[in-house]
């Protein structure tokens, strides 16, 4: 190292190390202060830390829609999962993406488990779609007329009562329905069998008119033929019936009313759950019953009362529309009059949950994907109280034992290390602490030995540097040099080890799902702070230490003792001195030059 000029003083970390100790002390008071200026003074705990349900979602992909999972469709998924969540009553409940289809709810305790898990996994693509046919859905199962069924009124006034579905008059009268709302007036009538047996189909009585049946007269009689074989109360058939129906096209469904299960035959939808502008379940105070309010928007409201208005003039059960919510009538409420006014109210046998949830998830619509669970994790307090505890101890066993090498090798200089941890865990707190209030960031059981396996880390960019400046030192340097010509080969070499741990750990971030990220995020973040600790804390302490009797001395409990290093005799060479022929020759050690 060249030697500075006489009367310049040198410049950086060498020449000025109060400033960069000002720097991080400065930085240090100033995330302290936030911290308790946000009055958050510890880190916010995840789910496994402090008790609480971890669901992840799976999006699915669907038949015919290869792109539906991409960025945007999963960002409004997460904030319609966020609010249905929030409306059940949740604080500080996370909700966010984990590698391209994953969604990741995380539940506090407190909070009913079934309820959410029922709540964000669920589609919600709610449709209004009238009423062709009825009847009793499980073959096996007695005749039933539930009291109670649901009905549907303007909001406010009296509400129409609900006809309860009932087994339909006769095959050939669905027939005549079906065909008239397909649009094929001369549709075949087929005359299912009561158990729904294939013969039905041979015994159906034969359209008077001459002419072959039509495209729409065939789909009328395959679509009747299919109310009379289904069985509602096998799952598979239920499953089947609602797959891959588009909103446009009749279809079949299913829904149990005490405990019976029932069969539709459904038109077209002529109102969906976009058309609802806001929707909460509530008592009726006067019925002393819970009801579920919507209110649509103002297309909605035209649509609704067109269709309401439609379903008045004819006969029941056609004069019925149903409510489907994800492939299941929810309730058929029967029509006698247009409903106006945008508003409508959904009655009868719900209780305070089911009233609310399913306001909950009219309001905030459907998600726009389909998803499936793909774990559900609970964790108690007590649990997460235990793991925590015994997080902290295997944090303090490492920090102790990393205190006892550094002290057994290093004496004086552990002292250095020693106070170097204590900022940078300083700094990895209160940032912690103030991500948990700004972004939500919550500390997990992965991330606390994400902040233990930091230690090593740290504490290994310090033995590099104190290597370095007792391999100068070994070759007969004197201390103050030692540390300046140290430092540019240890910084590249913490630099590049430092950059690896932080490469590793963003490519862990993004490849891992769940908690793992935790361990990567934390990983990184304190990879990041090992940097900023060693060069504004650490290398200036050094500069300050190398101008102290104590350590410039080679005290044998310093840790920089030249005997005990094996140091070399001080370097030394001659240079020309005097003007004059026989000039006179003086050693002069090379430390004078460099210091």
């Amino acid at each position: 190292m060249a030697a500075p000029k006489k009367g310049r003083r040198p410049t950086g970390a060498q020449g000025r190390p109060g400033r960069a100790l000002a720097i991080i002390l400065i930085a240090m008071v100033a995330l302290t202060a936030g911290m308790f200026l946000t009055k958050q003074t510890t880190p916010r705990l995840g789910i496994d830390l402090a008790g609480g349900t971890s669901i992840t979602l799976k999006a699915k992909s669907e038949p015919g829609k290869p792109d539906a999972i991409n960025e945007t469709n999963m960002n409004t998924a997460v904030g319609i999962i966020e609010r249905r969540v929030n409306g059940l009553g949740v604080s500080e409940a996370e909700v966010q993406t984990q590698g391209r289809d994953h969604i990741i709810v995380n539940i506090p305790k407190g909070t009913n488990e079934q309820q959410a898990r029922d709540q964000v996994g669920t589609t919600a693509q709610l449709y209004f779609r009238p009423v062709l046919a009825t009847a009793e859905g499980a073959p096996a199962a007695p005749e039933a007329n539930p009291s109670g069924s649901p009905s549907a009124a303007p909001s406010g006034s009296g509400s129409p009562s609900a006809s309860a579905p009932t087994p339909s008059s006769s095959a050939t009268s669905q027939g005549r329905a079906l065909s008239e709302a397909l649009k094929a007036p001369n549709a075949p009538s087929p005359s299912p069998s009561a158990s729904g047996s294939k013969k039905a189909d041979d015994k159906a009585t034969p359209s008077t008119s001459p002419s072959a049946p039509s495209a729409d007269q065939a789909a009328a009689a395959d679509l009747q033929a299919k109310f009379a074989a289904l069985d509602c109360s096998n799952e598979a058939q239920r499953t089947a019936v609602s797959k891959n129906v588009k909103p446009e096209d009749p279809t079949l469904a299913c829904g149990k009313r005490d405990g019976v299960w029932y069969k539709w035959v459904l038109g077209p939808a002529q109102v969906n759950g976009q058309d609802v502008k806001d929707a909460k379940g509530i008592i009726d105070p006067q019925r002393g019953m819970w009801i579920v309010t919507m209110q649509f928007t103002d297309k909605g409201a035209d649509k609704f009362a067109k269709i309401t208005g439609e379903l008045a003039a004819k006969q029941s059960p056609q004069n019925q529309f149903a409510i489907v919510l994800d492939g299941e009538v929810i309730s058929d409420p029967s029509v006698s009059q247009a409903l106006t006014g945008g508003n409508a109210e959904i009655s009868g046998g719900f209780t305070q949950q089911t009233a609310q949830d399913l306001g909950n998830m009219l309001s905030y619509g459907a998600l726009p994907l389909s998803f499936q669970e793909d774990s559900v994790t609970t964790v108690t307090a007590a649990l997460g109280g235990e793991q925590l505890k015994a997080g902290l101890i295997a944090g303090a066993i490492g920090l102790a034992l990393v205190v006892i090498y550094l002290l057994a090798y290093y004496r004086g200089l552990a002292f250095v290390a020693i106070i170097s941890l204590m900022v940078s865990g300083i700094l990895t707190y209160t940032i912690m602490v103030l991500l948990g209030k700004g972004i939500g960031f919550a500390l997990n059981l992965p991330a606390v030995c994400g902040a233990i396996v930091a230690i090593g880390i740290t504490a290994d960019s310090f033995i590099v540097y104190f290597e370095r400046i007792r391999d100068e030192i070994r070759e007969g340097r004197t201390l103050r040099p030692a540390v300046e010509r140290a430092w540019p080969r240890a910084r590249r070499t913490i630099l590049v080890s430092d950059f690896v741990s932080f490469l590793a750990a963003a490519v862990l971030f993004i490849v891992t799902v769940g908690k793992v990220q935790g361990f990567a995020f934390t990983l990184g973040l304190t990879t990041l702070l090992d940097v900023v600790v060693v060069f504004l804390f650490t290398k200036p302490i050094m500069t300050l230490l190398a101008r102290t009797n104590f350590f410039a001395s080679g005290h044998p409990w310093s840790g920089l003792d030249p005997k005990r290093l094996g140091a070399k005799p001080p370097l030394r060479r001659s240079r020309r001195t005097g003007s004059d022929a026989a000039a006179a020759t003086v050693s002069v050690p090379v430390d004078a030059k460099e210091a």
